[in-house]
């Protein structure tokens, strides 16, 4: 009997993961879009029958854990995995995988593009044209203005090397820097203060946890230059919404493009929807057409090695120390 893959991520519809698990001897479902995932119980009965399941980023919490027994390996299509219960998986031994290296392109010339789009006011010139509106009235060159990366991973650098391009200065905070790219790349490596007072953009690529939840609240933003942008394509929880709102009201920040929020989907009585200048997207930074082929193929080949005997090492997030893993 073929084992049961469930398609939960809204990536997977279609894809190359079909025939290469399919020609590994499992049988692949996409989950009734229908259905709610962010509700516990209608993740139970998307998965309650699987045995591995290609998810995104809805939430898999311990109840979900508990009452999927068959489950043995969640492979997330990205790089976060904030919304999966990690310590209900290692008590109930599921792997969780997920595909590092095939979006950081995508993420970076999505941050790329809130940058230019925020710094030369296009959202809100757009509308104005669309209401016949004719205004002219100069913003900043981004060209010799200093960009400040709050993270230098793979995502970070890939920034990092566009932006140079760009005729950006770049300066990086990160607690395990690469120095030898920031040495080749021309970042200035510094702390967290300095980055934020100095920099006219601020750029969040870091993961999140208990120590960076709400890195940027009413204090960090208050360092934050006069005027400046920032740009979250990373996780929603780095920023205190309601601190950011009132920075944004009061002017002292010039904008803000966000691809991640505290909640998603973001509810539609959000205050951040209300502001002509926030930039929004729906949690897309990382969607191109490569990088959605390779994650769902990285996706597919984590159960594969795993059913085989195999441990990616490089793609799984929990289990630490385990030797013994069988499927």
């Amino acid at each position: 009997m073929s084992l049961k893959v469930v398609v939960t991520s809204l990536l997977g519809d279609a894809g190359p993961h079909f025939e290469l698990l399919k020609n590994a001897g499992f049988e692949t479902v996409v989950v009734d879009r229908k259905l709610d995932l962010n509700a516990e119980d209608n993740m139970i009965l998307a998965l309650r029958d699987a045995e591995a399941c290609i998810a995104g980023s809805e939430p898999i919490t311990a109840r979900v854990i508990t009452s999927c027994p068959k489950l043995r390996v969640i492979a997330r299509t990205g790089v976060g995995f904030d919304a999966v219960n990690l310590p209900a998986c290692d008590q109930a031994r599921i792997v969780v995988a997920t595909t590092p290296g095939v979006n950081h392109h995508a993420v970076a010339e999505h941050t790329i593009a809130m940058l230019m789009s925020l710094a030369r006011n296009l959202p809100q010139r757009d509308r104005q044209v669309r209401r016949g509106i004719w205004e002219k009235i100069p913003t900043p060159r981004v060209m010799g203005r200093t960009l400040g990366l709050v993270g230098l991973g793979r995502i970070g650098r890939a920034v990092a090397t566009r932006a140079r391009g760009l005729g950006l200065s770049v300066l990086a905070f990160d607690p395990f820097p690469n120095r030898e790219f920031a040495e080749q790349w021309q970042v200035e490596l510094t702390s967290l203060d300095d980055l934020l007072s100095r920099s006219d953009f601020v750029s969040l690529h870091l993961p999140i946890d208990q120590s960076s939840r709400h890195l940027i609240n009413a204090d960090s933003l208050q360092r934050m230059k006069r005027g400046s942008i920032l740009i979250n394509t990373a996780r929603g929880p780095l920023i205190d919404e309601v601190a950011l709102c009132d920075a944004l009201k009061s002017g002292h920040l010039r904008a803000a493009g966000l691809d991640v929020f505290e909640k998603e989907p973001l509810p539609l009585e959000s205050p951040l929807l209300k502001l002509e200048n926030v930039l929004t997207c729906g949690h897309l930074g990382g969607l191109d057409h490569e990088s959605q082929q390779g994650t769902l193929v990285m996706a597919a080949q984590v159960i594969i090695d795993l059913k085989e005997g195999r441990w990616p090492t490089e793609c799984i997030r929990n289990l630490p120390g385990v030797r013994d893993w069988r499927w």
